[in-house]
Order: C-alpha cells, then sequence, then structure tokens
C-alpha cells in the first residue's frame, strides 16, 4: 500500500509540473481582438489605396513569368523575362528580355498578359476592379499578430459574376491598410477549357507602397490538364510624387469621395489571373499541348 501510494504522489506532483510547465505557453496563444470593425478597416483600405495611386509618380522592375502545362496529350513549358516601366496616371511599357520554351505559350498567353494589363489601367476598367464596397462585400473573419505586423482577414464576394473580380479572403496590413495577400478564385470563368482556378498572390513594401511580390495561379483544365502560371516581381526602383514617409498623413485627410485616377499596384492579382484564363480560351487549351514546339 505504501508503494502504491508513493507512486500516486508521484503521478501527481508529474501531473502538476506538466500543467505547470504549460501554462505559460497557453498564456501566450491569447485570443487578439480586431481594434477596428468591418466597415472601418475598408474604409482605411480604400482610402490608402486613393493615396497610394496619387502618390505612386512611376516605377520599373523585373519579371519572370513561368508556365507549365501538364497534361494531354503531352507538356509543355515555357519563360519570358520582362522589364517593366510604369508612369502615372496610367502608362506602362514592357520591354521583352529573353523568351524560352513553348512558342504557343509565349504568343497566345504570355503576350496576351501584357497587353490586357495595359488594358487594366483604363479608367473604366479601374472603377470596375476596385476593391470597394461598389464592387464587394466585405466580412472581417479575424485578426492576427505575427511578426511582419498585424493583419486583419477578410472574406471578399463580388457584387455581380465579372470575370475581373474574385471571391476569396485578403489580408490587410494593419498600419498601411495595404492588401498583403490574396486567397482567391475568379467570380466568374468564361472559358469551356479553364475549371477551379485558384489564385495566390502576394505583395511587397517598396518604399511607401504595396507592389506585387508574386502571383501563382494554378487551373485545372479539361480533358485532365493542368496550367500552372508563376509570376515573380523583383528589381523595384519607385519615385514618388512627394517625400517618403508623407502617405500615411496626407491620407487621413483625403476628402471623401475622391476618385483615384492612377495605379497602386494592388490590382495585379486577380488580373492577371483572369488575363491567363482568356489567354488559354484564346489559345485553345488542347492547342497548348499540341503544338509541337
Amino acid at each position: 500500500m505504501k508503494g502504491a501510494t508513493q507512486v500516486r504522489s508521484a503521478l501527481k506532483l508529474l501531473l502538476l509540473a506538466c500543467m505547470g510547465l504549460q501554462l505559460p505557453a497557453m498564456a501566450q496563444q491569447e485570443i487578439v481582438r480586431a481594434p477596428l470593425s468591418t466597415e472601418q478597416v475598408v474604409q482605411n483600405l480604400v482610402r490608402m489605396n486613393v493615396e497610394r495611386a496619387q502618390e505612386l509618380r512611376s516605377y520599373q522592375g523585373r519579371r519572370t513569368y513561368r508556365l507549365e502545362y501538364h497534361g494531354f496529350p503531352g507538356t509543355r513549358e515555357a519563360e519570358m523575362v520582362v522589364e517593366v516601366k510604369y508612369q502615372s496616371p496610367g502608362t506602362k511599357e514592357f520591354i521583352i528580355q529573353s523568351e524560352s520554351g513553348s512558342k504557343v505559350i509565349i504568343d497566345r498567353v504570355f503576350r496576351k498578359l501584357l497587353q490586357n494589363e495595359k488594358e487594366a489601367l483604363e479608367a473604366e476598367n479601374l472603377r470596375r476592379t476596385a476593391l470597394n464596397e461598389e464592387n464587394y462585400v466585405f466580412t472581417l473573419l479575424g485578426y492576427e499578430i505575427t511578426s511582419a505586423g498585424s493583419m486583419y482577414v477578410l472574406s471578399v464576394e463580388p457584387r455581380r459574376k465579372d470575370k475581373f473580380l474574385y471571391s476569396g479572403r485578403i489580408w490587410v496590413d494593419g498600419e498601411d491598410f495595404a492588401v498583403v495577400r490574396i486567397e482567391a478564385e475568379p467570380a466568374k470563368t468564361p472559358s469551356f477549357w479553364t475549371r477551379n482556378t485558384k489564385i495566390e498572390h502576394r505583395y511587397v513594401k517598396v518604399n511607401d507602397f504595396w507592389l506585387p511580390a508574386q502571383n501563382h495561379t494554378l487551373t485545372s483544365v479539361r480533358l485532365g490538364g493542368r496550367a500552372d502560371l508563376t509570376i515573380d516581381y523583383k528589381d523595384y526602383q519607385v519615385t514618388p510624387a512627394s517625400l517618403p514617409g508623407k502617405l500615411n498623413d496626407a491620407a487621413l485627410h483625403w476628402p471623401e469621395g475622391k476618385k483615384a485616377s492612377g495605379h497602386n499596384g494592388q490590382i495585379a492579382a486577380p488580373r492577371a489571373a483572369q488575363s491567363f484564363l482568356d489567354a488559354v480560351e484564346g489559345a485553345k487549351a488542347p492547342a497548348i499541348a499540341k503544338a509541337g514546339d
């Protein structure tokens, strides 16, 4: 009996010790309540996007487009490296530096992507694709504290079936109120050849501006194929319209109802994905696989 009592006592002490060790770790996982409401986050996001569009005078950078198609009746790959130059309020110039791989993909997909991106800067297209309450319904899902800072997580649902809108989740920086990350799918897929498209897009802060860092679009193609598009953005050089550090203060006094006439760097993800789907439709997915280049 004495031995059994000692064993039980030892087990109790061990259990208490383990609980004591775990308490601090549990306390660190504190649930943080979002300091702002959905409406406040969206208002700040819209206001800051307008301000960034006004403040971004020009930028240039380098992109690498990669596309891999796997499926019937074969596999095709291509890569294109492009230098891009943007000038406010709506001019983009693309200089192709290198091309390799499937000529069909290069001519019918990559070049179509570049053409559609220029069209995206037209005033009507900017209005119809803007991330605001005119085009989307927003719902606050959570508030995250990460090593990179605080993030609001929101669901976004399009108010209409427009091929350049999307449905999914966005992560909004809690200080700059810029979209940092997107996980979504197009609101409308017009192509017979494509289905189940998933978009992942990340942005990087360059000076006071958040610009695309990577776009990954994975699309299932009928006849059992899969098209995997990746766009990597790097080597940014940004020219602001005013001195660095003035952006946030100016945004706080931005007049209600003021419209942006420029590009704030935050429209690339859905537009690139849908332009890709359009290009695949224009090329016809089976033709991409059958072409002997």
